[in-house]
Parts: structure tokens; C-alpha cells; sequence
């Protein structure tokens, strides 16, 4: 299955609909236009006129860090904790307790905390995902599907050979043999 081919469930972009927009507006049926624009999906990356050339995440991440230089601005804030020690850095309400706000606020824009508590930066609460656009819950389900294709892929004949060389080499076939 291909990432960028969806679903034909979904109306997605103005070529799903074929001649009937275009039918719409010389009819006068107003309410079927309007109809079908509500329809369509508020991304307008996903519209046909509108695909955007895809870039690798190293340009990305390079032209990020470059910028960050040269205007000399602090590290990005962290999505998530990398440790269980970075708990402590939460542990602001001293500061708030003493009334010490400019503190705090120079703290954390000096040494940005992680956004979330959670490991998983890429994790997306089932509720934030129910209040999502068809379009975007379908994007995120094939991506998932995709991610744990990859993770299933399993070489069984590699691993059956490992485990009989394993057992023949084994010091226990020694003594029956």
C-alpha cells in the first residue's frame, strides 16, 4: 500500500469529486457547492494543487541547529523526559511558592523543561485523536500500520538455523552422541 494513497472513504481533495463541483457552479445549486467544500479536508497539503516537495530530515535538522547559532538562541525544548531524573527539573513550585516568577521564567528559558511527562514523544491521546479530522486520524492509523509492518517483518529461517546450530554445537549433544 502506498503513504500517500488513501482511502477512497474519505473525500480528500477537489479531484475526488470529479465534474460535480464544476456542475454546481454553472447550475446554481449553491448548497450542493457548499456542500462539497465543507467536504473536502481543511489540510491543504493534502489538496492535489498543493504537494510539497518532501525533504530529508537531515536538511531539516541541520538548517534547525544552523539558525539556532547564528541568532544564538537556547536548545529546543525536549517533547518529552529522556530520564527519570529530569523530574526534578518540574519541581518549581518553591519558586512560585516565593513569589520568584522572573526567576522562573529566565529558568526556563535558559534551560527549556520537556513539554510532557511521557517517553514516547510520538504518542497521541486517544481523545486528542477522536477530535481530529477523518483525514488525519486515516493519515495516523496508516502510519501506525505502516511503523508495525516494519517491526513484524521476521526472518524465521535465520532463526531456525541459529537455534539448530545452537543445539548441534551444545555440550548436552555431545553426551548422546
Amino acid at each position: 500500500m502506498k503513504s500517500d494513497a488513501l482511502s477512497n472513504d474519505i473525500l480528500v481533495h477537489e479531484l475526488q469529486l470529479g465534474e460535480q463541483l464544476n456542475e454546481s457552479v454553472h447550475h446554481a445549486r449553491r448548497a450542493d457547492f457548499a456542500l462539497m467544500i465543507a467536504m473536502l479536508t481543511d489540510d491543504v497539503r493534502a489538496h492535489s494543487q498543493f504537494k510539497l516537495p518532501l525533504s530529508t530530515s537531515e536538511e531539516k535538522t541541520t538548517s534547525t541547529e544552523q539558525l539556532r547559532k547564528l541568532f544564538q538562541l537556547p536548545d529546543e525544548a525536549p517533547l518529552a523526559l529522556a530520564d527519570i531524573e529530569g523530574v526534578a527539573a518540574f519541581n518549581q513550585a518553591s519558586l512560585v511558592e516565593n513569589q520568584q516568577l522572573d526567576q522562573l521564567r529566565l529558568v526556563n528559558t535558559l534551560k527549556p523543561k520537556p513539554l510532557a511527562f511521557r517517553d514516547d514523544a510520538k504518542y497521541v491521546n486517544q481523545q486528542v485523536m477522536t477530535n481530529t479530522s477523518l483525514y488525519c486520524q486515516q493519515k495516523h492509523q496508516q502510519k501506525n500500520a505502516a511503523q508495525s509492518q516494519q517491526r513484524a517483518e521476521f526472518n524465521v529461517n535465520a532463526w531456525l538455523t541459529a537455534v539448530q546450530t545452537t543445539i548441534v554445537k551444545s555440550p548436552l549433544m555431545e553426551v548422546y552422541a
